[in-house]
């Protein structure tokens, strides 16, 4: 049965909390550590798979722009799906985006990570 529940942050999985703190700092050797080794991250639909793609991604993702980001949502979709939602506002075109960080989890790591325009 699929949950659409909006959680404080501290209700979810400690793998999706974990990777998205060291995915906000730039620290992709962190946030690496929380993917499995057949992760697949999709961003704005541009697919980066394999350990050195998804590690380039983490590592350059953003690096061009200075901005905030900040949790606005999370929600529970089912054990194995969680979706954060995020608002970016910095200095890239038009400077402020708010992003669903779409997570599958898979033996406690992320299997895939899908980043969207947030769907409303």
């Amino acid at each position: 049965m699929t949950q659409h529940t909006d959680l404080p942050s501290d209700l979810l999985p400690t793998t999706v909390r974990d990777f998205f703190a060291a995915h906000v700092v730039h620290d992709a050797d962190t946030a690496a550590s929380f993917l499995t080794d057949d992760a697949v991250i999709v961003d704005q639909d541009e697919t980066f798979r394999g350990r050195e793609a998804v590690h380039a991604f983490l590592r350059d993702a953003g690096s061009e722009f200075d901005y905030t980001t900040e949790q606005i949502g999370a929600r529970r979709v089912d054990d194995a799906h969680w979706v954060l939602t995020v608002r970016l506002e910095g200095t890239f075109p038009g400077g402020v985006a708010e992003l669903d960080y779409r997570f599958t989890l898979r033996d406690d790591l992320v299997a895939e990570l899908v980043i969207a325009n947030y769907a409303a």
